[in-house]
């Protein structure tokens, strides 16, 4: 019988270094407008370069916890992971919400020992501030109640590839002050992007949200304004924006809010006043004549698609970033309210 070979294990320990604390996608306010603008060149360059980041991720490991339905989130988190080189774990939380059966806390202290991020698609939005809190891992908004922030970046850098410098970009968003008004709100804001948001009263975006955009807006130039009047929000704005006029977990609203949304519908006469080279932009799915008219998100000024496919190469980017080392601190953890 051979000896057993011997080892010296003490040098395969990893050397003692300074414990990086991570930073996290909760809200579109997380990025700063500096780093909102770093984003987006790298995502021109992942775009139109993939193979030079096929391992970049390499070892690296997601794990998705979605409690609602997905077809663009998920396959563009998964799919964008893969070409980076990282491996995705997904977790269908469609029919046991996160937090049932055991506490956000315990959950997040789970997977920061197994996974490198966490990617939430939440009805809550304290689920994925509760997840942030309590992991040292980033942490990842793919939806919540309260914002979508890989959503809006995707969409201004779907503008960006159209015009160029969005400072001279003017967007409207005509329906529902949901989720998705609140990160195209701060969005614009740290790009300098003008918005005008175009709801029914009663359906207006957060006062807070509108705070912390206008707020933001004095350091970049970017003009929030928020009105009742669809005509006047889409007058020679650069793009007009919709989402549905009743979101997930609200289908018990849908019959009385299509009354009150139909006059915001996306239409030709609508469409009329925005500016001649005016595209149609919309987070999907669509519901085809009631918040937009067939005639408009079917036509060749649409670029809902567009927008689909740059959440994959925008999501790349926010990965890389987190699970890199150029959007990490040393100092403290970013706060979440």
């Amino acid at each position: 019988m051979m000896p057993a070979r011997m080892y010296d294990l003490t040098a395969l320990r990893p050397p003692v270094e300074q414990k990086v604390i991570c930073r996290d996608l909760v809200s579109a306010q997380d990025f700063s407008p500096e780093e909102t603008t770093s984003l987006f060149e790298l995502t021109h360059i992942i775009k139109h370069r993939p193979a030079d980041f096929r391992g970049a991720l390499a070892g690296k490991q997601l794990v998705l916890f979605f409690e609602k339905a997905s077809l663009r989130t998920r396959l563009t988190f998964e799919a964008g992971m893969a070409s980076l080189g990282g491996t995705s774990l997904f977790m269908d939380q469609t029919r046991s919400l996160l937090g049932e059966r055991e506490p956000v806390c315990d959950i997040a202290r789970n997977v920061e020992r197994w996974v490198d991020a966490v990617v939430l698609r939440t009805f809550s939005h304290q689920t994925i501030v509760d997840m942030a809190r309590h992991t040292c891992i980033p942490v990842i908004n793919a939806l919540s109640d309260l914002e979508h922030p890989c959503q809006a970046f995707a969409d201004f850098f779907t503008l960006e590839e159209k015009f160029g410098d969005l400072s001279n970009v003017h967007m409207a968003y005509v329906g529902d002050g949901n989720n998705v008004a609140h990160s195209l709100m701060l969005a614009a804001a740290a790009l300098g992007t003008s918005i005008s948001v175009a709801t029914p009263e009663g359906y207006e975006p957060s006062p807070e949200m509108v705070a912390a955009a206008k707020r933001i807006g004095r350091t970049t130039g970017a003009i929030i304004e928020i009105t009742h009047d669809a005509a006047k929000a889409v007058t020679g704005a650069n793009a007009i924006y919709t989402d549905v006029w009743a979101s997930m977990g609200q289908e018990a609203e849908a019959a009385e809010r299509a009354k009150i949304f139909a006059p915001y519908q996306v239409n030709d006469e609508l469409f009329a006043h925005a500016a001649p080279d005016a595209f149609f932009m919309h987070c999907l799915p669509a519901h085809r004549g009631e918040e937009v008219a067939a005639s408009v998100i079917d036509s060749p000024r649409s670029i809902v698609f567009d927008q689909a496919e740059n959440r994959m190469h925008i999501q790349k980017s926010i990965l890389l970033l987190l699970l890199g080392s150029g959007m990490r601190t040393s100092s403290t953890r970013s706060n979440h309210a």
